[in-house]
C-alpha cells in the first residue's frame, strides 16, 4: 500500500512503503523442534500433524528464508511481519513444551533479514508478562494472541496483564485464529472456514463488549477480517447492542479474503484498512479492485490505513 498510513506496528508514523502485517515463516531451529515431537503439533518431514485437522503437506518453499526474502523484495515490501501460527496450539502446551518452541521461533524470527519483523507470542499455560516484555523490548513489534484466548469476558480479563503491557509500551495486539477443536474435524477446508472464523467472530464481539472499555488505548488488528463479525451490525442493533461507532484503533487483516468480502467490510467499518492475502505465502501489496467507485474512493482517500493487506 503506497498511501501514507499509520504504522500498524505502533510507531505512529507515516509510511510510504508497503507493509504486510501477517506472514508465516518457520525458522530452522523451530522446524527441528517440531520434527522432534511425537504428539501434535508434530512435523513428519514436511507433513504437519495437528489435533482437529487432517495432515497438511507444508510447502518447504514457504519456509525457505532466502526465497522468501527475494519474494518480499520483488513485491517491494518495506516491512513484513512474521507471526507464529496459533492453530499449532503451541501457546497452550505445558510450559516445558511450549517455551523451547516459542524461544526458537522468536530467536529465529528476530534474526530474519530485512524486511522482516516479528510478532511475539506468549505461553498461555503459564503466562509470564516479564518474558513477553523482554521479547517486545528486544524487537518484537507487538503481541499475537489466539482468538480462543479472547472469546468472552473472562478471556479479556485473564489476558489483562499482557494487554496492559502493550498499552504501556505502545504496542499493538494481533488476534489470530487458534487451535481447531478435534471434535469439529471435517474436510481439508473445514478448519479455515468454520472454527477459525467462529473464533475470530467471537473475539471481535467480546472485544466490543468487554475488552475496549478495559483497554481504551489498545490498538488491535484482527486477522481474516475478524471472521466478518462487523457485518452483523444490523443484527446487533436489532438486539439492543447499538449501531456502534467506528473504532479507529481496530484494524483488519484480509488474509485470503478477496474483493467481495473487503467491499462489504469497508461499508460496515469505514475504510481505514491494511490488507493481507493465499495462493502465495502472502499477497503482493496492491490496492484490490473492489468493483465499486465508492469503495475504491473510500479505500484510497477516506480511511487509507485500517484495512490491512496480507495473504496467509
Amino acid at each position: 500500500m503506497t498511501t501514507p498510513v499509520r504504522s500498524p506496528h505502533g510507531l505512529l508514523k507515516d509510511f510510504r512503503v508497503p507493509i504486510d502485517v501477517h506472514q508465516h515463516i518457520w525458522p530452522p531451529d523451530f522446524v527441528d523442534l517440531l520434527r522432534a515431537r511425537t504428539t501434535p503439533p508434530h512435523l513428519d518431514g514436511w507433513t504437519l500433524h495437528l489435533e482437529g485437522e487432517p495432515p497438511y503437506e507444508v510447502d518447504p518453499a514457504d519456509h525457505d528464508i532466502d526465497a522468501r526474502t527475494r519474494l518480499a523484495a520483488a513485491d517491494g515490501l518495506g516491512l513484513a511481519l512474521v507471526s507464529l501460527s496459533s492453530p499449532l496450539g503451541i501457546e497452550y502446551l505445558p510450559a516445558a513444551e511450549a517455551l523451547p518452541l516459542l524461544s526458537a521461533f522468536h530467536e529465529g524470527a528476530l534474526t530474519l533479514p530485512a524486511p522482516f519483523g516479528a510478532w511475539a507470542s506468549p505461553c498461555l499455560s503459564e503466562p509470564d508478562p516479564e518474558a513477553v516484555e523482554r521479547d517486545l523490548r528486544r524487537g518484537c513489534v507487538g503481541l499475537q494472541l489466539p482468538a480462543t484466548a479472547l472469546l468472552d469476558a473472562a478471556g479479556w480479563r485473564d489476558r489483562a496483564p499482557l494487554l496492559d503491557l502493550l498499552t504501556l509500551l505502545g504496542k499493538p495486539l494481533f488476534v489470530h485464529p487458534g487451535k481447531a477443536p478435534s471434535a469439529l474435524r471435517g474436510p481439508p477446508w473445514w478448519s479455515a472456514l468454520v472454527p477459525y472464523q467462529q473464533q475470530l467472530h467471537g473475539a471481535w464481539f467480546a472485544f466490543r463488549a468487554f475488552g475496549r472499555a478495559r483497554h481504551p488505548g489498545l490498538r488491535v488488528c484482527f486477522a481474516a477480517l475478524a471472521g466478518l463479525a462487523p457485518l452483523h451490525g444490523e443484527r446487533l442493533a436489532a438486539r439492543g447492542g447499538g449501531r456502534g461507532e467506528v473504532d479507529f484503533d481496530v484494524f483488519y487483516d484480509t488474509s485470503s479474503y478477496g474483493t467481495r468480502a473487503v467491499d462489504a467490510l469497508v461499508r460496515a467499518v469505514g475504510i481505514d484498512v491494511v490488507v493481507s492475502g493465499s495462493d502465495r505465502p502472502y499477497a503482493p501489496p496492491v490496492i484490490p479492485d473492489l468493483g465499486a467507485d465508492a469503495a475504491v474512493h473510500a479505500l484510497r482517500t477516506v480511511n487509507p490505513a485500517r484495512l490491512l493487506h496480507g495473504r496467509t
